[in-house]
């Protein structure tokens, strides 16, 4: 009987160490497992975690079905795609190295035509990392960088030179970016991004597609510079507080269209700087909703041939702001609705029967001067602002008129075909020459 009870414990320690051997072999051999799946084939994963880096150089199909985690072991990149047509499904990946210098990644693509859908890539430095990588669809997949400062954190998506791609229903959050680069044509649309630096930022781009995107809690919402050509509709920013914080930023930027965006509870609404940057270029804001921010709209400084249009404003503290002692007239403003206008519309046609008028009065000292945004909306400067207004000393400064202020907040005039199929007028060359001429 001893000796049936000892056989049997040793067979029992014989197979637990087996089992275990098994799971080593296992995970030491993802590389040879991706190695000998052939082309177009799928890679047999059992449950558990493999251990990586791993390179993918054929089209092939790595489905975890859930159960399976790809443990990077801090070794740099977790898995690098060089082929194309490669599908990357149902996984958890974690774990690369720290290098920002090498953009240590949980994916890293440098190819075209793959298909990166429902992974969670977490405790990676960078997330998805692509460089001229074209034509590929990274779709509901869950990104977050390593529990850092938000300056040591990588970026969930991160896009150079890389075109008409897609990018749908993914939630990037506790990264730093998402950033697309030297890259046009792409498709951004349905996804969440929170607790990041900038949820999406754009340079150097165009062409792009950004609708239906939910982003709230960052420093900035969206950002695009020295880019052209693009769409940016539907979209949901809020809480981009802070300092710096903006739902959408424009720096040098041309022939962009912002329509029927949501942008509530930020430092700014939309941030205009230098933009339009080609003289012969509009920029388009129609139908959108801008509330509850600090600042509606801020012009870096004197800025012409933005066109605004069917847009809500509506519990700004400052509907309409311009640094630099500058002014927003220049600007088309037509058929918006504001929440601070002070008119009737006698004939019930939709529009008030006098213009809105914005002007800069005494209150606004504190736009260029970061000591009295102290006393901002304090009884001592507001009762400043009422006299100034009452018994102005001097001339206040006109910021911008909308000559058909849209009376009611929900009138579908704001909506209109007229409205958001708006086309600016033409711009003569001739007229700019002479105009240039008269200001040398």
């Amino acid at each position: 009987m001893y000796h049936s009870v000892a056989s049997f414990s040793k067979l029992v320690v014989f197979f637990v160490m087996f089992a275990f051997s098994a799971l080593n072999v296992t995970a030491s051999t993802l590389q040879e497992l991706i190695n000998q799946t052939p082309t177009g084939g799928k890679v047999p994963l059992e449950s558990g975690t493999y251990y990586g880096p791993v390179v993918i150089d054929r089209p092939l199909i790595l489905d975890g079905e859930g159960k399976v985690t790809i443990d990077g072991e801090a070794k740099g990149t977790v898995i690098r795609i060089v082929a194309n047509g490669v599908t990357i499904r149902n996984m958890i990946i974690t774990g690369s190295g720290k290098s920002h210098d090498q953009v240590h990644a949980g994916i890293a693509i440098t190819s075209s035509h793959n298909i990166i859908r429902n992974n969670r890539i977490h405790h990676t430095l960078f997330g998805i990392d692509m460089k001229e990588s074209h034509e590929n669809k990274i779709i509901e997949n869950d990104i977050s960088s390593f529990p850092e400062d938000l300056g040591l954190r990588g970026d969930g998506i991160r896009a150079w030179a890389s075109n008409n791609n897609v990018f749908s229903k993914n939630s990037i959050h506790d990264s730093r970016d998402m950033i697309v680069w030297y890259s046009d044509g792409n498709l951004i649309e349905y996804n969440k991004g929170w607790n990041n630096r900038y949820s999406l930022h754009f340079m150097y781009t165009g062409g792009n597609t950004v609708r239906y995107n939910n982003y709230w809690d960052s420093a900035v919402g969206i950002f695009l510079m020295y880019s052209h050509d693009s769409v940016l509709s539907h979209n949901q920013i809020r809480h981009a507080i802070g300092t710096t914080g903006m739902g959408i930023g424009m720096k040098e930027v041309d022939n962009m269209r912002l329509i029927e965006n949501r942008i509530v509870y930020c430092t700014t609404g939309i941030y205009l700087d230098q933009s339009p940057f080609d003289p012969l270029e509009f920029n388009m804001m129609l139908g959108n909703t801008v509330a509850y921010n600090i600042h509606g709209v801020v012009f870096h400084s004197t800025l012409k041939q933005n066109v605004f249009k069917g847009n809500k404003f509506i519990g700004n503290l400052e509907s309409i702001t311009v640094h630099s002692n500058g002014t927003a007239k220049n600007n088309i403003w037509e058929a918006n609705y504001w929440s601070e206008y002070e008119g009737f519309d006698r004939d019930n046609n939709g529009y008030g029967d006098t213009s809105y008028i914005n002007k800069s009065y005494f209150d606004q000292l504190w736009m260029d001067n970061p000591w009295l945004k102290f006393y901002y909306a304090s009884p001592v400067l507001s009762g400043l602002n009422l006299l100034a207004k009452l018994a102005p000393l001097s001339e206040p400064k006109l910021l911008m008129i909308d000559t058909k202020p849209v009376f009611h907040e929900n009138d579908p005039l704001l909506l209109s075909a007229e409205i958001l199929d708006y086309q600016p007028p033409e711009i003569d060359e001739d007229d700019l020459d002479e105009e240039w001429d008269e200001n040398s």
